[in-house]
């Protein structure tokens, strides 16, 4: 069932979102050669728990971490571990929900670790724009078809595969809602538009054409052929006036980390 939003509700969204931005900024700037991803998700939690909030992940169906930490052909749900060391040249996805006064936050983008090499950034920017393509659908009277329209005939027009199996949601007081928002299909069908409704727009692009997979661990969902992926996730109020940001943009401007 899609559920509306209040003014109250889309508020304390809003104030979610920001606090969980802050701390996907934090992890962009720590996300240095070095750093495992294991010291990314305790920074993540120490934060998100010193916020009066919680890890929105950690638990979900199991999952171990409170961020999920996505390298190179790894698409989303990385585990961190101490194990997984970043590396110059790395493409690193992460994605951070958190919970708190009853409603849940969710946002996810892709960091270069060191100077990002043409490869990295022509992926990044097509799925950058692909969310932008995406977002400007998320109008009310539109259906949900049109954002998903948007987002994967762009994506594979630029010669990306689009990863069809995970897909974007609802999001409120339950982390995943409906409807379902796909990156892929065609414009027209769906669920219609209305007032109220919050979405989390998350494209995901990778190189190759073809099925994801799911590595051994039931979580790591990886490239058909071991091509890098990009994921990227903005929190999307619809409105009367236009599709309006709860979290802040930051998928649509570039990150980089610089290698020291």
């Amino acid at each position: 069932m899609i559920t509306i939003k209040t003014q109250k509700e889309v508020a304390v969204m809003r104030a979610n979102a920001h606090v969980l931005c802050q701390i996907l900024s934090e992890l962009a700037e720590l996300a240095q050669p070095g750093v495992s991803t294991e010291q990314l998700d305790a920074h993540a939690e120490r934060r998100i728990r010193a916020c009066g909030a919680q890890p929105a992940f950690k638990g979900y169906r199991g999952f171990p971490a409170s961020i999920c930490a996505s390298l190179n052909d790894e698409i989303v749900h990385g585990i961190p571990s101490p194990q997984r060391l970043l590396r110059c040249g790395d493409l690193l996805s992460l994605d951070v929900g958190i919970h708190k006064d009853g409603l849940y936050a969710d946002t996810a983008t892709t960091v270069s670790i060191g100077p990002a090499s043409a490869r990295a950034l022509r992926l990044i920017e097509v799925d950058r724009e692909a969310l932008r393509r995406g977002i400007e659908q998320a109008q009310v009277g539109n259906r949900v078809g049109d954002i998903s329209h948007a987002i994967g005939s762009y994506i594979e027009a630029q010669g990306y595969g689009v990863v069809k199996n995970f897909v974007g949601h609802g999001i409120g007081r339950r982390m995943h809602e409906d409807p379902n928002v796909p990156n892929f299909g065609p414009s027209g069908r769906g669920p219609k538009l209305r007032p109220g409704m919050v979405l989390a727009i998350e494209p995901m692009a990778m190189e190759d054409q073809g099925v994801e997979r799911v590595a051994q661990d039931g979580w790591t969902v990886l490239t058909p052929q071991g091509g890098w992926a990009v994921h990227l996730e903005e929190m999307v109020w619809i409105t009367e006036e236009g599709p309006q940001l709860l979290t802040d943009g930051h998928s649509l401007e570039a990150l980089a980390v610089r290698c020291v």
